[in-house]
């Protein structure tokens, strides 16, 4: 099976780089599987019910959020009539939507997604490793589903990092999330799980992490009238990990960083 997951879609520039791209990209690499992280796609914060469906339309089977998923106020009311759309696992019990559900391929195969948030230097959440261990106590890869992706939303690296080991053989992939900037860390874990501490973001990188620079510096700089922050729109990066898995087993069998368009250096398959 061919993955391919897309990190965070920052604003509009963001948005358009994922319907641009996608279907080209599923046409190309022969993609079987798409997973997007939205959660920044609604200017910067948030994503809509628009939004979504738009993404659908192009191609992408499931869309992953995190800390800024309850942004928009319409999302309270829609993401329980969504699964494709997942919030963070471990948000506590009665929380609107679910963090896992399983996915039916184009050729009936299953995939389950995952979507824990980190709680270093995040919201206060329940613990994202006891949250996991409930899921994938439940499927077994190669056995109950034909794939696993976990979306770690995190801050920090060694929380993303743990989580790729806690997974280690048991998922077929370990993306991060968050920080809005690729790692140089694609690999192979010792168990056969494909991992990367971050996707990187869908968006314009002539910015501070995908907002317009000014309002940012004058922020660090204590200027307390430098104007509300705002999505960069320039041309941006479509950053993602391309993942190949084994039939049989369900582990990875590849792993590979793509950046694409934009500022960026360049990462394509070929």
């Amino acid at each position: 099976m061919r993955i391919l997951c897309c990190g965070d879609v920052l604003g509009k520039s963001g948005r358009q780089a994922i319907l641009d791209n996608i279907e080209d990209l599923r046409q190309r690499l022969q993609l079987d599987f798409v997973l997007v992280n939205g959660e920044n796609a609604a200017h910067g914060f948030g994503i809509t019910e628009k939004i979504c469906n738009a993404f659908y339309d192009v191609g992408v089977d499931v869309i992953t959020t995190g800390n800024h998923v309850w942004d928009q106020r319409e999302i309270m009311n829609y993401i329980d009539r969504d699964p494709r759309l997942l919030r963070p696992i471990n948000y506590p019990k009665g929380t609107p939507g679910s963090g896992a559900n399983v996915f039916e391929t184009a050729d009936g195969r299953k995939v389950l997604v995952i979507n824990p948030m980190g709680q270093l230097f995040m919201p206060p959440l329940d613990d994202p490793f006891h949250a996991v261990e409930g899921v994938l106590g439940k499927y077994r890869l190669g056995r109950d589903v034909d794939a696993i992706i976990v979306d770690m939303h995190a801050e920090a690296t060694s929380e993303k990092m743990g989580m790729g080991h806690f997974c280690d053989g048991r998922a077929s992939v370990v993306v991060g999330s968050h920080s809005h900037v690729p790692t140089a860390d694609a690999q192979m874990l010792p168990g056969g799980t494909a991992y990367q501490t971050d996707m990187g973001m869908c968006g314009d990188y002539n910015s501070v992490i995908g907002m317009t620079k000014e309002p940012a510096l004058a922020r660090f700089t204590g200027n307390q009238n430098g104007g509300r922050l705002e999505p960069a729109e320039g041309e941006a990066t479509l950053c993602a990990v391309l993942v190949e898995t084994d039939d049989a087993t369900g582990l990875a069998k590849s792993v590979q960083a793509i950046r694409k368009g934009g500022r960026l250096a360049q990462a394509f398959p070929g």
